[in-house]
């Protein structure tokens, strides 16, 4: 297995007119098996199979959803819930764009024990495309002038999930060219965890944001964040206390 942490702006596979990684490294002389995917536009930790024959086992976990997985985000909003749920399913509409399967006015936010939920009213997901149940959880980490800082889950792993469902409850990540078609610098979604089982142990695999990350947050981030993040979001996605001292 090969875990690397990917630049933002590059794919892992399957592009038609520009580089990707799985080229990058068959120029190199090294055939690599993707046993997932993240955007182009986000960062962070992808794992390859290097031989074929350990491949199936890596897929089929993800495919059960017994890989735990953590991204942050940054949006430039604020007014999220310390903890939510966010349980919308998702379509495929025209130009192949992933989008809620359901109307914005038929979107929900209820409470859910400590967390608030968003849901579609009952009988109210469309019924003339397919439709693909997803679920992203998410804790704030933090949160400062106009951004917060999210700890997400997706539950599910559809395409493109955790930037569509931020983005239709109202709080998109930053520079994602999904939602923002000025954005020109980098989306700020980073694939920050990953943990599977390999060789009969649990592995825990972390990728720090690179400094590009955090640009935009330059003069409100406390300087000690994102050293402390490991210490603040425990593995499992629950905040730890204190975490959101000291906010801006």
């Amino acid at each position: 297995m090969l875990a690397l942490d990917k630049p933002a702006g590059i794919s892992v596979m399957g592009e038609r007119h520009d580089t990707d990684l799985v080229r990058l490294a068959a120029a190199l002389g090294e055939e690599l098996f993707p046993v997932h995917r993240i955007d182009k536009v986000t960062s962070g930790l992808i794992l390859f199979a290097r031989e074929l024959r350990f491949h199936g086992d890596l897929t089929r976990q993800f495919a059960r959803r017994t890989v735990d997985k953590c991204y942050l985000a940054l949006t430039r909003t604020r007014g999220l819930p310390a903890a939510g749920i966010i349980d919308l399913p998702l379509s495929v509409g025209r130009k192949n764009r992933v989008r809620i399967a359901a109307n914005r006015a038929d979107i929900l936010a209820e409470p859910a024990g400590d967390a608030l939920c968003w849901t579609v009213r009952s009988g109210a997901a469309f019924d003339h495309v397919r439709v693909y149940p997803s679920v992203t959880t998410f804790v704030r980490v933090w949160e400062g002038g106009e951004f917060t800082l999210l700890a997400a889950t997706p539950v599910s792993g559809r395409r493109h999930q955790i930037r569509v469902h931020l983005a239709w409850i109202g709080h998109p990540i930053d520079g994602d060219p999904l939602f923002d078609r000025a954005a020109t610098g980098r989306a700020l979604l980073h694939s920050w965890r990953l943990a599977l089982d390999v060789g009969g142990q649990r592995r825990r695999l972390e990728a720090p944001p690179g400094d590009d990350f955090w640009t935009p947050t330059a003069g409100l981030l406390p300087g000690s964040l994102t050293a402390e993040l490991p210490a603040l979001v425990p593995w499992g996605g629950d905040v730890a206390p204190g975490a959101q001292e000291g906010r801006g």
